[in-house]
């Protein structure tokens, strides 16, 4: 299609760092060990790269928090954010730096240091247009579209609560198999249900944690990339949505879905040449927050008929030897959410199981992988969705 990035550029190379408190490292300790494995990945040196950006949140300014650390040599660098999608969006802008043209091997990186920074959870923003914004937290907002989805669907409390804690359990066995997650128990659905409340119903189990981590790509054209090495992965499509956050002012928002992530489905999909995303993506990762997100985002990127996620659930579907496996790697449920890192660390785990280098957590002969993320609440957000393949 015209203007379309599908199979015009590919990452042949990729780092990321264990999640987790890394009270012993700074976050240039985490980009230099992100950097330097993707490098050799890819089979390069610091002096091949052409350009780069890097995604980060709170964690530096400038593009000097990348140049600095890996002593970049007076190359262009450029910091960008997008909330909870800001590992997406360096991947994208470095992406169509290089279909643009204008470079042929760049890098993209995420990292962010949390746990020793004073912050706990996520840091608070505005809106950056108005004064007006309904004070509330993370919890509670998502709780608002665990309780309405309930009530909409006609699910009692605990068939609600039960439907969103196989989740947890679901990425907790996939976090387990991955010594790169922060957390790697597996846990039991009277775990999830007896845990303590954090904003009913989502309990402890059912919200993500706060890490530190770091992930980073090498890009080149598609051309070029079997030169690299001989698996390449391709990117298919680069979404980026963001809506004009209408929801919390409007009473004709329904709280059981989240019109960015459908919107943004819909452009990749268009790009990737997606017909029937169920029956043609391989696997995804998705902004998992909360228990519920994942619940709601099935549903709108259609990997599931609105008000069927449940059944989905109970069958397995989206179990590592389901359908359409969620979350192979453990999620942001298992990795925790240092904030510009996690949407190239969901692409970290689309390229290594493309290639066929997932260990025990590998999926049969996957060919189309999607990375989501959430940046923001259900009501207005903004939304990355990417596919990548072989």
């Amino acid at each position: 299609m015209p203007g379309s990035i599908k199979d015009r550029v590919a990452i042949v190379g990729m780092g990321c760092t264990k999640f987790g408190e890394h009270w012993d490292k700074s976050g240039n300790d985490l980009v230099v060990e992100a950097a330097y494995e993707a490098f050799e990945d890819a089979g390069i040196e610091v002096k091949d790269i052409q350009a780069a950006w890097v995604g980060q949140v709170q964690s530096g300014i400038t593009g000097r928090c990348l140049s600095e650390p890996l002593r970049l040599q007076y190359i262009p660098v450029t910091r960008v954010e997008n909330a909870c999608a800001t590992g997406s969006e360096a991947l994208r802008n470095a992406a169509y730096g290089v279909a643009a043209g204008i470079y042929d091997v760049v890098l993209a990186l995420g990292f962010e240091k949390l746990k020793d920074s004073g912050w706990s959870g996520l840091g608070g923003a505005g809106s950056g247009s108005h004064g007006v914004t309904p004070l509330s937290t993370a919890p509670g907002n998502f709780a608002m579209l665990a309780t309405r989805y309930f009530a909409r669907y006609e699910l009692s409390p605990q068939e609600g609560k039960e439907m969103i804690g196989k989740i947890s359990v679901k990425s907790h066995y996939n976090g387990s198999l991955n010594p790169k997650a922060h957390f790697q128990t597996p846990i039991t659905l009277e775990q999830v249900l007896n845990a303590p409340m954090i904003a009913w119903p989502l309990g402890l189990f059912d919200c993500c944690g706060v890490s530190d981590g770091a992930a980073a790509a090498i890009l080149t054209r598609a051309d070029m990339a079997k030169s690299f090495r001989p698996d390449p992965v391709y990117i298919k499509a680069l979404a980026i949505c963001t809506g004009p956050a209408e929801g919390a002012y409007r009473t004709e928002y329904d709280y059981t879905h989240v019109e960015e992530t459908y919107r943004a489905g819909q452009m990749a999909y268009a790009e990737a040449g997606v017909t029937n995303p169920r029956q043609e993506i391989s696997m995804a990762e998705v902004h998992d927050c909360f228990s519920i997100t994942e619940a709601v985002t099935m549903e709108d990127l259609q990997f599931s008929p609105r008000a069927q996620v449940r059944a989905d659930i109970d069958a397995g579907t989206f179990e590592l030897g389901g359908q359409l496996p969620v979350q192979p790697d453990g999620g942001l449920k298992c990795f925790g959410h240092p904030i510009g890192a996690s949407g190239l660390r969901m692409i970290y785990e689309m390229y290594k199981q493309l290639q066929g280098k997932a260990g025990p957590r590998q999926i049969k002969d996957p060919k189309l992988g999607l990375t989501h993320n959430l940046g923001g609440n259900p009501p207005g957000c903004v939304i990355s969705c990417n596919i990548v393949g072989l």
